[in-house]
């Protein structure tokens, strides 16, 4: 018996194995590198390569051609194509998170607390505190909605859609990436606008009460007045961002789709 399973294993083509478990290995670690969560800068290099690894040896192998090699130019344009597929895939689930850093940039700026900034190895090194606080909420969010999972079982799905084989990409599915980009501003502006409104209401009203009664000194007033009014409606906006974010998840996911039946050559 360990003179079978010796000859056995020393039978395997381990090129060839590693040859068809490459191609699948850099779309997913591409989707990694770029995808909410798993492509955070406090990750380690090590652990996404790691996971990637954990992933194309869990997911059943695609069928891949035999004429491709790794070696070749062929392969190359092939890993080329690879990396651009799971880029997208993870650059359209980010839309939604940089959607959220959006509105949380114009409330702080709204309410006087647009000059309250940290590091944030996410968004950037000047970084709105309620913007990072609504982008955490929307990452907690996320997983309670496992939506990691649905990621995964997305790129699972991409080599049904997309194969790995040598063939050119459709510029549609880079032009709907562009298109969706358009969701940042309406679904940012969507989420901030009942807070804007009201601090809005609140500025025009403490002009027109500057006007009636000079004597008042309007910044004694104006920002302790917006804040504490921007806090409480901050309150209700955060009860009502659940709702919100699920319904851009569901969103960045349909468009996901859309595109890798661009992709995939389907109009």
């Amino acid at each position: 018996m360990i003179d079978f399973n010796i000859n056995s294993l020393f039978n395997i083509d381990f090129f060839s194995w590693i040859n068809d478990v490459f191609f699948p290995f850099v779309r997913i670690l591409a989707l990694i590198m770029v995808a909410p969560i798993f492509g955070e800068k406090e990750v380690p290099n090590r652990t996404k390569i790691g996971l990637a690894l954990v992933i194309v040896m869990l997911l059943p192998l695609p069928h891949l051609d035999e004429n491709i090699k790794i070696y070749s130019l062929m392969g190359i344009w092939v890993i080329a194509q690879q990396i651009m597929i799971g880029v997208l895939i993870g650059f359209t689930m980010q839309l939604a998170f940089i959607t959220v850093r959006i509105a949380g940039e114009l409330i702080g700026m709204q309410m006087g607390l647009g000059m309250a900034t940290f590091f944030d190895p996410v968004g950037g090194p000047s970084t709105s505190v309620l913007s990072r606080l609504i982008n955490i909420i929307a990452l907690l969010i996320f997983l309670s909605l496992d939506g990691h999972l649905w990621l995964l079982y997305g790129i699972s799905n991409s080599f049904d859609i997309v194969p790995i084989r040598l063939m050119s990409l459709p510029a549609n599915g880079y032009l709907s990436l562009i298109e969706i980009s358009n969701q940042l501003f309406i679904n940012g502006i969507m989420l901030a606008l009942p807070l804007m409104t009201l601090l809005l209401i609140i500025n025009i009203s403490l002009g027109l009460l500057n006007r009636i009664t000079p004597q008042l000194s309007i910044f004694v007033v104006g920002y302790p007045l917006t804040l504490l009014l921007g806090l409480i409606m901050l309150s209700y906006l955060i009860s009502m961002l659940p709702t919100f974010t699920e319904f851009i998840f569901e969103q960045m996911f349909n468009h996901i789709s859309v595109i890798l039946w661009f992709l995939s050559g389907v109009q």
